[in-house]
């Protein structure tokens, strides 16, 4: 018998266990753990909540973890209530599928102002992660900066511009669509160091924004290229810049019917951030130029006036006490996968935060091989029998998958009309719910 512990309960560690499953069937046991009594990772609380379809991968992974030979540990926190050490001793295995739940941080002067956020506190604060739910961003100003240019930009500026109608089918909480109700926000200004050839945003989502409302998006022609050097770029980002040629044609009398424009500004790199008692006014940027693909200032600077800044430039994964790290590159230092003699990572804590929530399957069942291969027929660990022991003696509160069908019934029961679910967004709750379930 083999026993794998996986940490991290998202796409990459469920893959993972989906991959054990099928290389050794009833000769595996895998655990796979996470901090929360929730799984499913940037599914439950990365993925935009007016994303339904995009969240609906998550029934696969109901599939591997019902089955006998994988179980879900939730409310455990290793690196606290279990150490990585421990792990190593009790599995033959242990992978580490944490993805990239931190923000790269800026670094620029001002950016601990209020009202300043990374888009992982953001986007955990409107999909109602326990860590973020108590955000309470002050919306009341006229003008959001969202400082990226890829897709998690897009989805920042298109929560930011909603009306409340347009959440319904949604999983927002209902904090965030409260106060996003209540928005006073007029422009929401996407700014990029680069130009439109180098955007890393998709057409379905960059399609989105003409579909809304009571927002028009909005690209300042003088930043287009010329159209014939639009025949280089690859099929998909040429769609995307088709679509900016698009938001350069609206005509002015379109956008002057939208209470709220979304402009994209590229050619502007931030330098600093600009406040006032204490909190951001704006956002000081220098005009730059394209060079061989990079973005070289060119010394003329502005300011672009602020009073909500979403930093969406990146993610990094949490570094765990006793596992190598790579500081630089924000992920775990390792050799295709390998971190040390029995230690492994997988998805964004293995290659930094690349690919689709797809692109983790071939990661999984990569690693599993790498595994089979080092591990053989198993080594006679004790693995979820010692780990059970081991979270008896020390009177953790483990959260199973059955437990979480527990919780996830009581969001769906307690979801207002035309929504999904009402995520409970303390873990306090999260338990009572199972609890209350059981009686």
């Amino acid at each position: 018998m083999r026993h794998i512990a996986i940490i991290g309960s998202g796409p990459a560690g469920y893959y993972t266990a989906e991959a054990a499953q099928k290389k050794w069937g009833e000769e595996v046991r895998v655990d796979v753990f996470d901090r929360l009594p929730v799984p499913f990772g940037l599914i439950r609380s990365g993925v935009a909540p007016d994303h339904q379809s995009i969240k609906g991968v998550s029934r696969r992974y109901e599939q591997t973890a019902l089955g006998d030979s994988v179980r879900l540990v939730g409310n455990v926190d290793i690196g606290t209530d279990v150490s990585i050490a421990d792990l190593q001793e009790l599995y033959d295995a242990v992978v580490i599928a944490t993805g990239a739940p931190e923000d790269r941080p800026i670094s620029l002067p001002g950016d601990n102002l209020g009202n300043v956020f990374g888009s992982a506190a953001f986007v955990g604060w409107y999909n109602g992660h326990p860590k973020f739910a108590g955000l309470a961003p002050d919306l009341s100003g006229r003008r959001a900066v969202v400082i990226g240019m890829g897709n998690v930009a897009l989805d920042v500026a298109r929560i930011l511009s909603k009306t409340r109608r347009e959440f319904a089918g949604s999983d927002i909480v209902l904090h965030a669509l409260d106060l996003l109700d209540d928005s006073g926000i007029e422009t929401v200004s996407i700014l990029g160091r680069r130009g439109p050839h180098q955007i890393m945003m998709t057409p379905k989502e960059l399609g989105e924004l003409v579909q809304l409302e009571r927002a028009a998006p909005q690209v300042d022609p003088g930043d287009l290229p010329p159209v014939e050097d639009d025949a280089l770029l690859e099929p998909g980002l040429r769609k995307s810049v088709n679509l900016l040629r698009d938001f350069a044609a609206i005509p002015q009398g379109v956008r002057d019917e939208k209470s709220i424009t979304i402009a994209f500004e590229f050619f502007a790199s931030p330098l600093r951030f600009i406040g006032e008692g204490g909190k951001v006014t704006g956002v000081e940027v220098e005009r730059t130029s394209i060079e061989a693909g990079r973005a070289v200032g060119t010394g003329e600077t502005r300011i672009v006036p602020a009073d909500l800044v979403v930093t969406c430039i990146g993610y990094r994964s949490s570094p765990i006490e006793g596992v190598p790290f790579d500081e630089r590159a924000g992920k775990f230092a390792n050799d295709e996968g390998r971190i040390l003699p029995g230690l492994y990572c997988v998805g964004w804590a293995r290659r930094g935060p690349s690919g689709t929530i797809g692109t983790n399957r071939p990661d999984g069942f990569a690693i599993v091989d790498l595994i089979a291969g080092d591990i053989g027929p198993g080594t006679g660990k004790r693995g979820r029998e010692g780990f059970d022991e081991l979270a008896k003696d020390r009177a953790l509160d483990i959260v199973t998958f059955r437990d979480w069908q527990k919780i996830e019934a009581a969001e769906v029961a307690a979801a207002r009309d035309g929504s999904p679910r009402e995520k409970f967004i303390d873990i306090d709750s999260m338990i009572a719910a199972r609890d209350s379930s059981e009686n």
